[in-house]
């Protein structure tokens, strides 16, 4: 028997009233369907307005679908709500708690809203896990922005979900503090948590994530293992450096672009389908070239995520 999904979405619907007399009603989910596997990480992309975060508000019970269903670790969200609920813990974008609490009484506040008894609180045991222990006393306003990331992934964690949802966590945040939250999320993994990730910096997505669904216009657009979404990119960089100045750049109809960077280097962008790396240095060698060096750079992430949605 193969593993049940962690949440499992299907032909998810939303649609918000008409913004005003005249207007159609806004879809922002048009029948999103995918599962999300138990124990990895997975990786929810897309660009502004697409759709992630209705969809994660649906998963967290503050907005209404429409059609279809949601089912997380097992739970139908509209039959079975208070148990989809216990089995989730949503980090948010915005930082939300009570400025005038400590990061201890931040915890046994959420572990008391959870119903969970003092004796098996494990507050102390996650300000340790996020490496807040020593501010455990002080006032949560004073706390720097990094720590109040951190205080908000272990309140996510008071009730010992399974699966731990991850909204931009990084927006914002110097390159440390986006190392120190990764290691956080990476040990969370180890344990046994499954995490979903939204992220707009789409080079993390690609390092942390096994498997990424991009989503664009509430529509689900392409969903695949990390790996396998880098091969589909077409688009291959190659930096080719000439023995004289280059009067211009050299279009060909197998180039997608050409770019004169320095006076003898020429980068040219190519389809994959369409030439080959060979074929484009012959091309250059037919105008009068002689070439000196060729650097290539093989697709990444993003250039499958501008591919895929059509923004720069």
């Amino acid at each position: 028997m193969s593993t049940p999904p962690a949440i499992r979405i299907d032909n998810l619907v939303k649609e918000y009233a008409s913004p005003g007399p005249g207007e159609p009603p806004k879809l922002a989910l048009k029948g999103v369907s995918f599962d999300v596997p138990q124990g990895g990480i997975f990786g929810l992309l897309g660009p502004n307005g697409a759709g992630k975060s209705t969809l994660i508000n649906i998963l967290a019970g503050l907005v209404t679908k429409t059609e279809g269903s949601a089912e997380i670790w097992g739970f139908d969200i509209g039959e079975n709500p208070r148990n989809a609920k216990r089995s989730i813990g949503i980090v948010p974008q915005e930082i939300v708690f009570d400025p005038f609490f400590t990061p201890f009484e931040v915890l046994e506040n959420q572990g008391g809203f959870y119903g969970i008894p003092k004796s098996e609180r494990r507050s102390e045991e996650l300000l340790r896990a996020v490496h807040l222990w020593d501010k455990r006393d002080a006032y949560a306003r004073t706390l720097s922005g990094g720590m109040k990331r951190r205080l908000l992934i272990a309140k996510a964690m008071v009730h010992s979900p399974p699966i731990l949802v991850l909204d931009e966590p990084t927006a914002g945040v110097d390159v440390e503090l986006r190392r120190q939250l990764w290691e956080l999320v990476n040990e969370l993994n180890a344990e046994g948590v499954t995490v979903v990730l939204t992220t707009h910096y789409l080079e993390e997505a690609e390092q942390l994530c096994d498997r990424i669904a991009i989503i664009n216009h509430g529509e689900l657009i392409a969903e695949k293992p990390t790996r396998e979404l880098v091969g589909m990119a077409r688009e291959k960089v190659v930096a080719v450096t000439v023995d004289k100045d280059l009067g211009g750049p050299i279009m060909e109809e197998a180039f997608v672009r050409a770019e004169v960077v320095q006076p003898r280097k020429l980068e040219i962008t190519y389809d994959r389908d369409k030439a080959s790396a060979g074929q484009v240095l012959s091309i250059v060698q037919s105008h009068g070239y002689a070439i000196e060096d060729v650097t290539t750079r093989e697709a990444d992430l993003e250039d499958v995520f501008v591919q895929l949605t059509g923004s720069g």
